[in-house]
């Protein structure tokens, strides 16, 4: 039979075993909630890289995908479309019609012009000094007696004066178009005019021609041709642009158009950044 002393080291024995025990397990839950502890650190930390970097990652994707894209560069050909003649000359003197477009006043106060012995033969020089320096044109009466007869009436009222050019193309159709007093690209003289084109047109560098909504929806706007224009023959023709007409236009297009403009438009053309307008319209002979 153990001694009282005996049990006592025994107890004690037993006592010291539960205490390593007790001890070691607590070592160990420390250990187990560092570990989970810098595990959540971890995680936590890897959330919110991956947040960040996605985030930033969207933002410059989105910031890429809503700038605009960088226009492709403009190429302007340096040589003049060849001169149009029509095959057969018109009578000598003809008469013309210009009838009010009751739909559509005039933007700017101005008379149709005469009707009756308007001349279809010889030239006029005009200037139209702008903003963006000075475009002299020559206007052919034997391509379009009616539409010259009814240009320079227009230039004797002041209509041109103090108006801008609304429309670059700078892309497919390479044209500066203008004539409008309201630069919103629906204005008009309060008149119209039939179109005055045959199959042998054709559109391109130098070429002066009358913008239309349709057939024989011709009034004030017209556009100049800086480059290429692939155009079925609907555009009335009536005269040419200068050698330094085509140097200030071709200035005009390569600062292209402006980019507000463009983004309002289906087809990238718009006003153009450098603004045209008009200071003076001189008939020169």
């Amino acid at each position: 039979m153990p001694t009282n002393q005996q049990r006592r080291e025994a107890a004690k024995r037993k006592l010291e075993r539960q205490l390593a025990r007790r001890a070691e397990r607590a070592r160990r839950r420390k250990i187990i909630g560092v570990g989970v502890t810098v595990g959540v650190v971890v995680v936590v930390a890897g959330l919110v890289v991956f947040f960040v970097t996605t985030k930033n990652t969207g933002s410059s994707t989105d910031a890429a995908a809503s700038a605009s894209p960088t226009p492709p560069p403009i190429t302007i050909p340096t040589q003049r479309v060849d001169e149009v003649k029509r095959a057969t000359p018109l009578p000598n003197p003809t008469t013309c019609a210009y009838p009010a477009t009751a739909d559509q006043p005039a933007a700017k106060p101005v008379k149709a012009p005469s009707t009756t012995t308007v001349p279809s033969v010889g030239t006029v020089n005009v200037t139209f000094k702008s903003t963006a320096g000075d475009i002299p044109l020559t206007l052919d009466r034997s391509l379009a007696p009616c539409t010259v007869n009814s240009f320079l009436s227009l230039i004797q009222q002041g209509y041109y004066t103090d108006t801008s050019c609304h429309r670059l193309g700078t892309q497919g159709l390479q044209m500066l178009q203008c004539g409008d007093p309201t630069g919103t690209g629906s204005g008009g003289p309060g008149y119209s005019f039939k179109d005055e084109i045959f199959p042998q047109l054709k559109y391109g560098r130098g070429i002066l021609a009358m913008a239309n909504a349709g057939p024989d929806t011709n009034g004030s706007q017209f556009f100049m041709v800086y480059g290429d224009a692939q155009l079925d023959p609907s555009y009335t023709v009536f005269g040419s642009i200068s050698d330094s007409g085509l140097q200030v236009l071709d200035k005009v297009a390569r600062a292209g158009v402006d980019p507000a403009s463009a983004a309002q438009s289906s087809d990238g053309t718009g006003a153009p950044a450098t603004p045209v307008k008009f200071t003076a319209v001189t008939i020169d002979n």
